[in-house]
């Protein structure tokens, strides 16, 4: 066996060992989706006070939310971008129905001017240990607790970004 052959099986071999792992994640029943979304340009200030608040809400009073984050496009604020991570879809459906939930919608109605929902499969979701955010699965971590403000929430996610960049 050449050397790449040797290379061409060892690749299979470890694709095959990772796929069970896989299956397993998507056995949990993660909900999974980006939320895009267009904003009024005049109403962005309030938006995002009424996003934040909205996501503040949902991390600390839902178990099922497992990750809430809003961001903007560089060069256009008025595109906000959310990604949601749900323990499963009944979470996802009991998120719905959440008061703080239904506050957020009636006060951004009107911000709002366009939003496409977009179902997505995790490849790999896996936050570091160290950010204090609890681990993929929503447990928390030995680092901290689960919730954090939105502002920590913002510096957290910048960390992310800069780590993933």
């Amino acid at each position: 066996m050449d050397a790449k052959q040797l290379l061409i099986f060892s690749a299979s071999m470890l694709a095959s060992a990772a796929a069970p792992a896989a299956q397993g994640e998507e056995a949990q029943g993660r909900y999974v989706q980006i939320a895009e979304i267009e904003v009024d340009p005049a109403q962005i200030e309030n938006f995002r006070a009424a996003v934040n608040q909205q996501i503040e809400a949902a991390i600390q009073t839902e178990a099922g939310v497992l990750v809430l984050y809003a961001v903007t496009e560089r060069d256009d604020a008025s595109r906000v971008r959310v990604f949601e991570v749900y323990r499963d879809a009944a979470a996802y459906s009991a998120h719905l129905e959440a008061p703080h939930f239904k506050k957020y919608k009636a006060t951004t109605e009107t911000m709002v001017r366009s939003l496409k929902l977009v179902p997505v499969v995790p490849i790999a979701l896996a936050p570091s240990s160290e950010s204090g955010r609890g681990d993929y699965r929503g447990r928390p971590s030995a680092a901290g607790p689960r919730y954090r403000s939105a502002s920590t929430t913002r510096a957290n996610a910048a960390e992310d970004c800069r780590r993933l960049g």
